[in-house]
């Protein structure tokens, strides 16, 4: 006998589950399933799960209810994870970087059902040009004009197919790479190390920061200046923004200078805020930095301490206070544990409280608090590097290979799944880079002194199950 309950706290019920519960109880009933299906509750999952769900509706995403929208984009995030060795079509781009061996994805989301997905990359060539390069085709697709000096940086904001590069003038230019010349330009007072361009709420933005430890910001895409703010007394070695912009990390390895956080929107709204809001982080010589993602306010730092050598990982969630008329940000730690291992040198986190890190020889899970989860031994084989996000971790190995593991989808552990061979190049190849997105996985290859060589490994269009 169907159980007949009135939507409304059954609505209330429903919006504590998470998408794999909510799909099993719209099986109950029909009046159940229609309560479960609710555009309502699955248009906050996918926001919760997914940035760009704040700004689009599902009909411009290509399907007519989020639930749709977020199975479908589930499907998509988790094709590389299902996919074989067998599924992907490897090609070597030859492609002139000068000496920039510098890419980014300025494609969308990925593959499609209906084949249409392209990845497309975004590089800097013959160290003046900017270019962009269809991976499945292996050919370019646009290319700029002839630059007056040469191209130091490159950053892109894939959802707008926009390129931003700064050249050894400290010019700033902003390109649409389906047109011609350079949409904005405008030059900064000192020489530029780090170009960062995000989506925040508050708009699209430019960060540059330059040797003298000075943070500039830059709207997007008339590239007005906004505001400067020194940061440091000396120059920025890292940037990196939480998953929907809200905070900004900013770190120089240095043993009296410790990283800090700024509140993104006390950067872009200056008329609102009469100084920048932040706060330190009191634990110097910071090696990396991971935002968790899908939550928003936690980050997790690796850093280095005693004659040991013993490496620290320390997780703090970050917390605007208001007392009175002044906004304050507080960091609270929420856990830190530290190791002993040898060359321990690359990590990354998931949204489960889990920080997944590498030696030469082993990748190795950890809990925030210092749980040791799992280990894959490597022995004879050296790890190079870790590609990590919320969906996967990929292994980058010194012989050019490459191992794919998958986050399990309701549990804390990593799930081994295929190796990418390395199809043609000599063990001793130099790998200087490597990205994905969901439908492909690139690296630059360098030999000698130049970066020669794009290799891309792309899933077939055509892949169903």
């Amino acid at each position: 006998m169907e159980i007949h309950l009135p939507s409304v706290p059954m609505m209330k019920l429903f919006s504590y589950l998470d998408a794999f519960t909510l799909l099993q109880v719209a099986q109950v009933s029909k009046s159940w399933n229609a309560v479960a299906s609710s555009d309502v509750l699955w248009r906050k999952l996918c926001q919760k799960r997914w940035l760009f769900c704040d700004k689009v509706n599902p009909h411009l995403l290509g399907t007519e209810t989020w639930k749709q929208f977020f199975v479908y984009r589930t499907w998509q995030e988790h094709t590389k994870s299902r996919a074989k060795p067998r599924d992907f079509t490897y090609r070597e781009i030859p492609v002139d970087f000068g000496v920039q061996a510098t890419a980014c994805y300025i494609s969308g989301h990925g593959l499609t059902r209906n084949g249409q997905g392209k990845s497309v990359v975004c590089m800097v060539s013959s160290m003046t040009k900017i270019s962009t390069w269809d991976i499945q085709e292996g050919i370019m697709t646009w290319e700029s004009p002839v630059q007056p000096t040469r191209i130091l940086l490159l950053t892109t904001l894939p959802e707008m197919h926009i390129a931003v590069t700064v050249d050894i003038e400290s010019t700033i230019k902003l390109w649409d790479c389906r047109n011609g010349e350079a949409l904005a330009s405008n030059k900064l007072p000192s020489p530029c190390v780090l170009l960062k361009a995000v989506d925040t709420n508050d708009g699209p933005t430019v960060l540059a920061s330059d040797i003298s430890g000075n943070l500039h910001i830059f709207s997007i895409p008339e590239l007005c200046f906004m505001c400067t703010i020194n940061v440091f007394l000396f120059c920025i070695d890292e940037i990196y923004c939480s998953p929907q912009k809200k905070w900004v990390f900013v770190s120089k390895k240095h043993p009296h200078i410790f990283p800090k956080v700024f509140l993104m929107s006390s950067l872009l709204r200056t008329s609102e805020f009469s100084a920048p809001v932040c706060t330190n982080l009191n634990f110097s010589l910071c090696e990396k930095a991971f935002w968790t993602p899908r939550r928003e306010d936690r980050i997790t730092l690796m850093y280095k301490i005693g004659p040991k050598i013993t490496t620290k990982f320390i997780t703090c969630n970050m917390k605007l206070e208001t007392i009175g008329n002044q906004i304050s940000v507080k960091a609270y730690v929420v856990a830190m544990f530290g190791l002993r291992e040898d060359c321990l040198e690359c990590m990354g986190v998931s949204d489960k409280d889990v920080i997944v890190c590498s030696t030469v020889s082993s990748l190795l899970l950890f809990s925030i608090n210092g749980l040791r989860l799992q280990t894959f031994p490597y022995c004879s084989e050296e790890i190079l590097s870790l590609w990590v996000d919320a969906i996967h971790v990929i292994v980058t190995l010194h012989d050019g290979s490459l191992d794919m593991y998958a986050w399990e989808e309701r549990g804390p552990l990593l799930r081994r799944c295929y190796r990418l061979q390395n199809r043609s190049l000599p063990p001793q190849s130099n790998f200087s880079q490597m990205l994905c997105d969901d439908m492909s996985i690139i690296r630059v290859m360098t030999t000698g002194a130049f970066p020669r060589l794009l290799m891309a490994y792309t899933l077939k269009s055509d892949l169903e199950n």
